[in-house]
């Protein structure tokens, strides 16, 4: 089954690819294996004889891309004589003649491989080249961003499940619980990110802290977000650069939240935030 990011960032990764480079064909997928990649996104194909090949390192263009770990293109794919050609039934029956291939590379090691190409056989210029590894290093951010997710969900599920008995443990879990909810907004899978969310909401429910109040406190997202960031002592600078927003963003969502929980500093805003269930 593919992984999240391959319906999701590896299909804006393609559509990308085509707009900013002008090839009418975009396809690409992820490694089921240190050797073997799976296409399974198309972009502009007129078949699907692309779709569920499985590229192996150092066969064909893709392949070749994978075993050196660096951008390949041939002119015209039929009659190279760069590459080997166990893929030529399924390019022949899309009719492509000049590609381009980029690995997807995440900590040195390659996790995919995108390609761009032509149905006709002409030389394809640095502009071509640069939107073609662009394209990459989105699918790249993607899977990184992803990579720290699970990291940070595999940890933490274990916390929610047994939340720590003392205080000290707790700076662990309200620390895991920033991290999570400053990913969140870069997650682009729906069904990871409502997992990321719903252990976030149990982390901070875990302590037990909650009040009863006469109504309740609702915040937005982007409030809870700036609140657990001043919660682990950062300025307001820093948890613009943590959540990717301006400092001037910050303070407005900070003044938001510290009007709805009735307090007059942060340092309240964040103790109500807690005590209302909104914080571990």
């Amino acid at each position: 089954m593919p992984e999240p990011v391959d319906t999701v960032e590896m299909q804006a990764a393609l559509l990308r690819l085509r707009r900013t480079s002008g090839l009418p064909v975009t396809f690409g997928g992820l490694l089921s294996d240190p050797r073997h990649a799976r296409i399974v996104e198309l972009n502009g194909a007129h078949t699907t004889a692309l779709r569920g090949l499985v590229i192996s390192a150092g066969s064909g263009l893709g392949g070749k891309s994978i075993a050196l770990s660096r951008p390949c293109a041939v002119t015209d794919y039929p009659s190279s004589r760069h590459i080997s050609h166990e893929y030529d039934t399924a390019v022949a029956a899309e009719g492509l003649r000049s590609v381009v291939a980029v690995p997807v590379v995440v900590r040195r090691r390659v996790r995919g491989v995108l390609y761009g190409a032509l149905r006709e056989p002409l030389t394809l210029g640095d502009r071509t080249f640069d939107a073609a590894v662009a394209a990459a290093r989105d699918v790249e951010q993607a899977l990184v961003v992803r990579d720290e997710v699970q990291q940070l969900l595999s940890v933490t599920r274990d916390q929610v499940t047994d939340p720590p008995a003392a205080p000290g443990a707790w700076e662990d879990v309200r620390e895991a619980h920033r991290e999570l909810r400053a990913l969140a907004p870069k997650v682009a899978d729906p069904a990871l990110r409502e997992e990321l969310l719903s252990v976030c909401a149990r982390l901070a429910s875990a302590s037990g802290a909650q009040e009863t109040h006469s109504r309740e406190v609702l915040l937005a997202p982007r409030e809870v977000d700036v609140l657990a960031c001043v919660a682990s002592g950062a300025t307001n600078a820093v948890a613009a650069g943590r959540l990717g927003l301006r400092p001037e963003t910050v303070k407005g969502y900070l003044r938001s939240a510290m009007r709805k929980l009735g307090a007059h500093t942060r340092l309240e805003a964040v103790v109500a935030a807690r005590r209302a269930g909104l914080l571990p």
